[in-house]
């Protein structure tokens, strides 16, 4: 007889576990909060406007391909590809840079900027790809449960090229000397959760992904991988329940062995949660079953969360890309009210996704914007506080496009650190899960087995390999490998 596991939640992470469960003969069942699967890449949709609700980059298109070639198929018997072109645009304090997708039109635009740099920029992006391909096909395939895992020659022999103990910011200083540079090279970092000072050399393996890899957009928006996910896990057999919001794991004889929610579910043989990490233990287990103590929770680092506006404006407006990043203002001070001295920002930095630009997810003649503030985590937000930064970002966007439009918003819906809060149980309504710091990476991080409940598994950000898509779909297939012996043990 088959082996029943439950899951609770549909994030990238549940999905992913899933459906490899799935594929080796379990009766899997996902229970899902929402109504909607996709956790944190939800969608949301409001009169012919439609928007990704977490996730709006795609990267690493190579774990994707690889997830679903596991499967025997691939990314376009799901959804459709577009590699962005320019890849996104940064506004400078003096005005916007459009980033080319061509890697020589990329070398042509550093030169200009910054004389010979181009040379420095191929010698960069050669050592990030050897750290995107030990770390991103070799280090994240590893569970996390001892050092062991990492005691093979490939690695000792490539540790020092993967500059673990030398800081990005460092690592990019050596190169390039022009601000701007650095700004356009630091920033696929700041949503990793640290100061580019305290984040390992190891990740400019991002800039590779970025750089070489490529800005890529699913037609339909992320919510569209999201579909393909839930359409494979249906085609192998799965089972979603939506709705389903849980509030206790019940433990008999150190083995969960039920999930409360408006009902009760039992009768399986190992249970994964790739709810909140720190909600999963503190709100749901009872004290003796947790791996961690709230004393170890409080002292995570953590990545920041957001305010996010969903905006729609009854006008087409110029001078707009899919992605666009606005770095008019001090890089540094936004930082530190971030990560060192945690406050609402100043003059934050912030982020303008346009999908209508390249897709229709907006009614005809409209746009739909997505404008997203970096914040610290465990921050009160508030109506009074979020009128504010509308007032600022809005008045910001108008100066760099040239057109006045705050009169024309037909639609705009708040999103903050208390959303996180209730809508995902978010600790301390972090929106990227823990940061990655060298102390709270790989064997450091929270595990994916419960130690002390031996049928309880965790999977998603808070977790390893960590935040992201592409790691959090590694995430799902890691604990689904442990799952598995676990139960081949029975």
């Amino acid at each position: 007889m088959s082996k029943k596991v439950t899951i609770i939640g549909s994030g990238f992470s549940g999905l992913s576990a899933a459906c490899y469960l799935a594929k080796a003969g379990c009766e899997v069942t996902v229970l899902e909060k929402h109504n909607q699967v996709g956790g944190r890449a939800r969608k949301f949709e409001h009169q012919g406007f439609v928007y990704d609700m977490g996730p709006s980059w795609y990267w690493m298109p190579d774990i994707f391909d690889k997830f679903f070639a596991d499967f025997g198929k691939k990314v376009s018997d799901y959804y459709e590809l577009q590699r962005l072109s320019p890849s996104y645009r940064i506004v400078y304090k003096d005005g916007p840079l459009d980033i080319p997708s061509d890697i020589n039109e990329l070398y042509n635009m550093f030169e200009r900027i910054e004389p010979g740099s181009a040379v420095k920029l191929k010698q960069f992006l050669k050592e990030a790809e050897f750290k995107y391909n030990i770390g991103m096909h070799d280090l994240v395939y590893k569970p996390g449960l001892s050092l062991t895992e990492f005691m093979n020659a490939r690695f000792f022999k490539g540790i020092f090229k993967l500059d673990v103990f030398n800081s990005i910011a460092s690592h990019i200083r050596k190169s390039f000397s022009n601000p701007k540079l650095i700004q356009l090279l630091e920033f696929p970092v700041l949503f990793l959760g640290a100061l580019p000072k305290n984040t390992p050399a190891l990740y400019s393996l991002m800039n590779y992904s970025d750089m070489i890899g490529g800005t890529w957009y699913p037609k339909g928006g992320m919510v569209s991988v999201v579909n393909g996910m839930h359409k494979l896990a249906l085609e192998l057999g799965v089972k979603f329940e939506l709705n389903v919001d849980v509030s206790k794991i019940n433990v008999t004889n150190n083995k969960a062995s039920e999930i409360v929610a408006s009902k009760t579910y039992k009768g399986f043989d190992a249970l994964l949660s790739s709810a909140d990490y720190n909600f999963t233990e503190q709100k749901l287990l009872e004290a003796p079953y947790r791996n961690y103590s709230a004393k170890y929770w409080e002292t995570r680092k953590m990545a920041p969360s957001s305010l996010i506006f969903y905006i729609g404006v009854n006008k087409k407006l110029p001078n707009l890309l899919h992605h666009t990043l606005f770095f008019d203002e001090d890089f540094a001070k936004h930082s530190d009210e971030i990560y060192t001295d945690p406050k609402w920002p100043t003059n934050p930095l912030l982020y303008l996704s346009c999908t209508s630009q390249t897709d229709k997810t907006a009614p005809e003649g409209c746009e739909n914007l997505m404008v997203l503030i970096p914040i610290a985590p465990d921050l009160k937000d508030d109506p009074k506080t979020n009128d504010r930064y509308f007032d600022m970002v809005i008045s910001r966007i108008e100066k760099q496009i040239g057109v006045s439009f705050k009169d024309n918003i037909i639609l705009r819906r708040d999103y903050a650190t208390s959303d996180f809060i209730k809508d995902y149980n978010s600790f301390k309504g972090n929106a990227y899960g823990l940061a990655n710091t060298l102390s709270q990476t790989a064997i450091l991080k929270p595990k994916l087995i419960n130690k002390k409940v031996k049928n309880l598994f965790y999977t998603g950000q808070l977790t390893v390999p960590g935040p992201g898509v592409p790691p959090c779909l590694i995430s799902g297939k890691l604990v689904s490998e442990l799952i598995l012996k676990e139960l081949n043990k029975n």
